[in-house]
C-alpha cells in the first residue's frame, strides 16, 4: 500500500470534477451558470450540494451527464468518472454510461416519466438498452425493481401509466429506473421537492435504503439544509455558480466558515419560540451582471475591499474543509 506522510494514500475518488465551468451563450457574450468548480466524489459518499435556487446546482448535474442544450455549454474544465474523461466521450460513449454508469433522479416525475408508456415498459427498456435483460426478462426484473422501492401490488402497477399513480409513486418509479442498471452513482436533483413531508421522508428513507442495499454513491441536490444534514457526509455550498465552502457535514453544520453558509444556517426555522428568522439581506445577482470580486460580496456584513477585486481562491480551514473567502486570507500560510 502506498503511504504519503505516513498515512495511507486515499483510494481515486469515483468522480473528479476539476474547475468546470458551463456557460450559456447570449446576444450579451457567454454567461457561465458554474463557474470554476470543483469537487469529488468517493465510492459509497454521499455529497450534498446545497444552494438557492439559480445557484448552478442542476446545471453542475447535467454538465456530469452532458446533458446541457444549446446555448448552453461546457466550456471547460475536467470530469472524470472511474478515471475516465467525460468531456472527450462521443456522445454514443456517453449514451452508454447514462443510465448503466451514472444514473440520474430529476425532481419532476410528471415530466420525466413518458405518458403514454406503462411504466413496466419504461423500466423494461432501461434494462433492454443497456443489455441488463432480454425482452422476455425485462418485465419479472421491471417487477423486482418495483418491489424494491416498495411499491405496493409491484405485479399489477407495472401495467400502470404514469397518471394513475401520485407525486411520491412516480418518485418511487423514477428510483426504480435509476437503479435498474446498477450504477455506481446516482445523481438525485431535488427528488422530493413537489413531495408533502410526509412523503419526503419516506423517499429520503428510500434512497438511504437502496444506497446502502446498492453500494451507491450519491450527489444529493437540494436547497434544503435539512435534507443535507440528515442523509449526507459531505457538504458543498453553491452561490452564483460558485462553490464557497466545502467539508464534511458535522464540521460545516457546527463551524460554517464563509458568511453565506453562516445567513443559510442562521434562516432554518426551529430556534427559541419568539425569535425572528434572520434573513440574508439583499438579493442573489444576475448571472449576467456578477461583481468583479466576491459574488456574495454586495450582501455581505463582513465584506473588506479586498472582496471586490477578484473572486477568492479556496482556503484550507482544516484536512477536508475549505472556504472560498477573504476572511480566512491571513490563516492560510499558503496564501
Amino acid at each position: 500500500m502506498n503511504e504519503r506522510a505516513g498515512r495511507p494514500a486515499m483510494p481515486d475518488p469515483l468522480l473528479h470534477v476539476a474547475r468546470l465551468t458551463t456557460v450559456f451563450d447570449t446576444a450579451r457574450g457567454a454567461v457561465p451558470a458554474v463557474n470554476d468548480v470543483s469537487f469529488e466524489i468517493r465510492a459509497g459518499e454521499t455529497l450534498g450540494l446545497v444552494g438557492e435556487s439559480g445557484s448552478g446546482k442542476s446545471v453542475t448535474a447535467l454538465s456530469i451527464m452532458r446533458l446541457v442544450q444549446p446555448p448552453g455549454r461546457v466550456a471547460a474544465g475536467r470530469i472524470a468518472f472511474k478515471g475516465r474523461d467525460l468531456t472527450a466521450f462521443s456522445e454514443r460513449e456517453m449514451q452508454a454510461v447514462r443510465g448503466a454508469d451514472i444514473a440520474l433522479i430529476v425532481q419532476e416525475p410528471a415530466t420525466a416519466l413518458n405518458p403514454v408508456f406503462t411504466i413496466g415498459d419504461q423500466i423494461a427498456e432501461t434494462l433492454i438498452v443497456h443489455k441488463r435483460a432480454a425482452k422476455h426478462e425485462a418485465k419479472a426484473r421491471a417487477i423486482d425493481l418495483l418491489n424494491a422501492v416498495r411499491i405496493p401490488d409491484a405485479a399489477a402497477r407495472v401495467r400502470d401509466y404514469p397518471h394513475q399513480l401520485s407525486g411520491g409513486m412516480r418518485q418511487r418509479v423514477l428510483i426504480a429506473m435509476a437503479l435498474a442498471c446498477r450504477p455506481s452513482l446516482v445523481i438525485a436533483d431535488e427528488p422530493t421537492t413537489a413531495l408533502d413531508a410526509t412523503i419526503q421522508a419516506e423517499i429520503l428513507d428510500l434512497l438511504r435504503e437502496m444506497k446502502s442495499s446498492f453500494n451507491l454513491s450519491l450527489l444529493l441536490i437540494t436547497h434544503d439544509l435539512g435534507v443535507v444534514a440528515g442523509n449526507a457526509d459531505r457538504v458543498a455550498v453553491m452561490y452564483a455558480g460558485r462553490i464557497v465552502e466545502m467539508g464534511p457535514v458535522r464540521e460545516i453544520f457546527h463551524n460554517p466558515q464563509h458568511p453565506y453558509t453562516r445567513g443559510l444556517l442562521a434562516s432554518i426555522p426551529g430556534g427559541p419560540p419568539g425569535r425572528r428568522l434572520r434573513a440574508i439581506d439583499g438579493s442573489v445577482p444576475f448571472l449576467d451582471a456578477l461583481p468583479p470580486g466576491c459574488a456574495f460580496g454586495p450582501r455581505c456584513s463582513e465584506r473588506m475591499e479586498r472582496c471586490s477585486t477578484a473572486p477568492p481562491p479556496a482556503y484550507t480551514i482544516s484536512p477536508d474543509h475549505a472556504a472560498w473567502c477573504y476572511l480566512h486570507e491571513k490563516r492560510d500560510g499558503a496564501r
